[in-house]
């Protein structure tokens, strides 16, 4: 099948050709026919899958049939979830619209009010933004939604984990509801049906294998014994000839600043991107990355959202994700159109269970590698039961009287009578946890509330 054969406006099909697109992806060919018929869509796909295509060629189509607006009242409005994403998504709807004379805007939050408003100042065909800095604009009556023909949701799954289901349904109910609406997620979990059933109306379900994103991508796993391990490690692969582009992945905003620099004094050309960094000067390091004056990308979960470099040879998550679908959205980074990539993990004894998850996620067991000179002191398993001592599995206390237990005289006897002394716990009771060893710092902080009193910390959960 040919995106010809599709129905798609002459217009868009003149752009498609002249950037040399002729053969739609999986989620393009399922979800495209029937958004051109007006029916909404709720589609399950991963990074890389040509997603923006598939929800922006048919909203383009039906707006070149529209008369044009005369101010700011767009007929195409996308929700994406970060800045980088939302101008990923610009940019991608401006090349398929290169014959059509359509104004397509983008209004982010980092970004000067005064630019947005000069933006606004023009009709809008097409909006991408953000949906905190959507709601100021519309509460201040410089955008209006009244008119809006297609409401798009682009990495929905993303939105409502950062905090912004409100800001969602809110934006939704500014909306007509005629309106045609068409969800894109990576994870169709019960909040996100939910939120499907409040704001479709009898969808077309599309659903993209996951497995997709990850098969030019090799997955390597480097056990990790602390924090000091994991740097070493980290500076030997920044070290290496075959590392080209590569995105390095931090838990936190602090993380990422302080291996930037960290690689950047060992002499490499690295640099940090987070969501404390105001949109010009991520924009500026994006282009940096792009045209090779960066080469080491340290990058948080939430600012790496809409990254979109083709050359990134490899993704080394220097902190486990949250969650496996994280794990997904991290490696696909690498791989892309169709290249190979090397996805490399660190991780300690504490991050068992979360590479259990990420293993049962993805139906494959993550192949452990080791570097000489830097081999781990304490390898295990990913959600397993520690090696068995003295030959009994899980210890070497057998069936007999645990140490840590009182005696047969403590034990229907008054208080304090009969009571031998305790032993030492056994070296699998005492958890990585308990002595804040084999995880990164910010990771024990996270564990203790991060010094915060107890009733800011029982707020926050």
């Amino acid at each position: 099948m040919t995106f010809s054969e599709l129905g798609l406006h002459p217009l868009v099909l003149k752009a498609l050709e002249a950037f040399e697109y002729t053969t739609p992806t999986p989620v393009q060919s399922e979800a495209i026919p029937p958004a051109l018929q007006g029916r909404d869509i709720l589609a399950t796909a991963e990074t890389g899958t040509g997603k923006t295509a598939a929800f922006m060629l048919p909203a383009l189509t039906r707006t070149a049939e529209l008369p044009l607006n005369g101010e700011a009242t767009p007929r195409v409005l996308v929700l994406a979830p970060t800045r980088e994403l939302a101008k990923q998504v610009t940019d991608a709807a401006r090349k398929y619209a290169k014959f059509m004379k359509l104004n397509i805007v983008d209004v982010v939050g980092g970004m000067p009010y005064r630019e947005q408003l000069r933006l606004l100042s023009r009709p809008v065909d097409v909006l991408v933004a953000t949906p905190g800095r959507l709601l100021d604009h519309v509460a201040r009556r410089r955008i209006s939604l009244d008119e809006v023909e297609v409401l798009i949701l682009d990495e929905a799954d993303r939105m409502l984990d950062m905090g912004f289901l409100d800001d969602v349904e809110t934006i939704a109910r500014c909306c007509p509801a005629s309106r045609q609406t068409l969800l894109f997620t990576a994870t169709l979990d019960r909040r996100m049906a939910q939120l499907a059933g409040k704001l479709l109306r009898d969808p077309v379900r599309v659903a993209v294998e996951s497995q997709a994103t990850a098969i030019n991508v090799e997955q390597r796993l480097h056990h990790a014994d602390d924090l000091d391990h994991k740097r070493r490690l980290l500076q030997h692969f920044a070290a290496q000839p075959e590392v080209g582009k590569a995105i390095i992945f931090a838990a936190t905003k602090r993380d990422a600043d302080t291996l930037a620099e960290e690689l950047s004094a060992a002499g490499h050309a690295a640099a940090a991107l987070h969501g404390d960094m105001d949109q010009t000067k991520r924009n500026r390091t994006l282009q940096r990355l792009r045209t090779g004056q960066v080469r080491l990308l340290v990058a948080t979960d939430v600012a790496a959202r809409g990254i979109d470099v083709r050359d990134i040879t490899h993704v080394i998550n220097f902190d486990l994700p949250r969650s496996a679908e994280d794990y997904v959205h991290r490696i696909g980074r690498t791989g892309r159109a169709g290249a190979s990539g090397v996805a490399i993990s660190f991780a300690a004894r504490a991050d068992r269970d979360t590479l259990f998850r990420i293993e049962r996620y993805t139906k494959a067991t993550l192949a452990v590698h080791v570097v000489p000179g830097l081999e781990p002191t304490r390898p295990f398993t990913a959600g397993g039961r520690p090696p068995a001592r003295n030959g009994r599995p899980g210890g070497g206390y057998g069936n007999g009287p645990k140490p840590w237990h009182r005696n047969d005289g403590a034990r229907g006897e008054g208080r304090g009578e009969g009571k031998g002394p305790r032993g030492p716990r056994p070296d699998f009771a005492r958890n990585d946890n308990h002595r804040g060893e084999g995880r990164p710092d910010h990771a024990r902080r996270e564990a203790h509330g991060g010094g915060k009193p107890a009733h800011a910390r029982a707020k926050s959960w």
